[in-house]
């Protein structure tokens, strides 16, 4: 029988599996799908954004300890994993020097699916795709994992990798939350996490296409969150990388209709450098003066939301005007109405709290034998590939932990 088995052959899933079985152990790594890591594959849209160029550990979010967050995130320092990839997997890296993220060069997602489990059958993984796990259970010293058809393996240990509920046509059910749940494992309570926002505001609906950088603060009575990125206007609402950082402050508020607020800068410059701009310059209209650092489309609708004819000259431009001009552009509320929900998101936040494991080792404090990794975890961190330096961080760990769990051979 195999020592370790692994369910779910994703990220997280497919490190922790070479590790293991790099460790010496006997390792069965056990995925639903056909072809597995299909999150992998569409990520950075199709490019894969492997890993962040530099870490802020403050941008993870949790309910959970940050002080177990930081010793799971520095097990494995970003130095070691990008030189995981290039020399173990072979895969030559690239930095996207302006958004701080790392690619691989050929920038091809498919390259780093398939140089792990590559990588796992080279170091002896055995694989057992389009099998699906029903159940996980202690049996005596050791693990009954169920599959399809009520047919059950035998393990000394468990690796559960099995993701969250984020984009569920990848095959991301949450399953293994609700097997982990069921074991007796504190549940901080699962959302969609880095997803686009809804708003059915009629003035932005001509909107659609247009994309800027922005600074964006999200805020409700329990959670608040900021970002600075890139922003667009989508047919159904606002995306991008700063929308998607603090969208989980308001899915998490419960909806449009609760206090939880989505402020916006539109660009820069802040009030004293709008006042400035706003200073009678000959028949320099309000229009011209907004539209020389934003988009015309959105100048046009900003504008009109601060109640200001484009037209009026500087000059004739009144104080409480350029007051609401200036709150519009430095503070705008954006008006929302909820959010893409699982569909889109790229990451489920909430699910097991970091306390029920153990930092080094992943291992959970409820059953000795059973390890927990990746989106399972109570944890998630921004766009930038924060979220895959998490799943390969604890993927190692629980892959070490269980392979030195496993008894050694008299």
């Amino acid at each position: 029988m195999p020592r370790v088995i692994v369910v779910g052959a994703g990220a997280a899933g497919s490190m922790a599996a070479i590790f293991a079985a790099t460790a010496g152990a006997e390792t069965l790594l056990v995925e639903r799908s056909r072809d597995g890591g299909r999150k992998i594959l569409i990520s950075g849209g199709g490019r894969c954004n492997v890993l962040p160029a530099r870490v802020d550990e403050s941008r993870f979010v949790t309910d959970s300890s940050h002080p177990l967050l930081r010793k799971m995130v520095r097990a494995w320092p970003l130095d070691q994993q990008r030189r995981f990839f290039e020399e173990t997997l072979g895969i030559p890296l690239v930095e996207e020097v302006e958004s701080a993220k790392i690619f691989p060069a050929s920038h091809k997602a498919r390259d780093i699916r398939d140089g792990l489990l590559s990588h796992a059958r080279a170091v002896g993984v055995r694989l057992a795709m389009e099998t699906r796990v029903t159940d996980i259970a202690p049996s005596g010293n050791g693990w009954e994992v169920t599959i399809d058809q009520g047919e059950a393996l035998h393990a000394d240990a468990v690796i559960v990798a099995t993701g969250g509920l984020s984009v569920p046509n990848t095959g991301s059910d949450g399953a293994g939350l609700g097997i982990l749940a069921r074991l007796g494992h504190s549940m901080n309570p699962t959302y969609a996490a880095l997803t686009p926002l809804l708003s059915d505001e009629s003035t932005l609906a001509d909107l659609s296409g247009v994309s800027l950088r922005v600074s964006l603060d999200a805020r409700s009575t329990h959670h608040n969150a900021r970002a600075t990125g890139g922003f667009l206007f989508t047919h159904r609402g606002f995306s991008g990388p700063s929308v998607l950082d603090v969208s989980h402050v308001l899915v998490r508020a419960g909806g449009a209709h609760s206090a939880a607020r989505l402020l916006v800068c539109w660009t820069p410059l802040q009030d004293a450098e709008w006042e400035a701009a706003f200073r009678p310059q000959g028949a320099r209209t309000v229009s011209l003066a907004v539209r020389a650092v934003l988009p015309d489309r959105l100048a046009a609708v900003l504008i009109a939301r601060a109640s200001v004819d484009p037209a009026r000259s500087l000059a004739d431009l009144r104080r409480e005007e350029r007051h609401r001009l200036i709150e519009t552009l430095v503070r705008g509320e954006l008006p929302w109405s909820g959010d893409e929900g699982y569909r889109k998101a790229e990451v489920t936040g909430g699910g097991v709290t970091l306390g029920d494991v153990h930092a080094q080792t992943m291992e959970s404090r409820r059953h000795r034998g059973l390890f927990l990794c990746g989106e399972v975890l109570d944890a998630f961190g921004p766009i930038g590939g924060y979220n895959f330096l998490w799943a390969w961080a604890t993927g190692r760990a629980a892959g070490l932990g269980a392979a030195a769990h496993v008894p050694q051979p008299t």
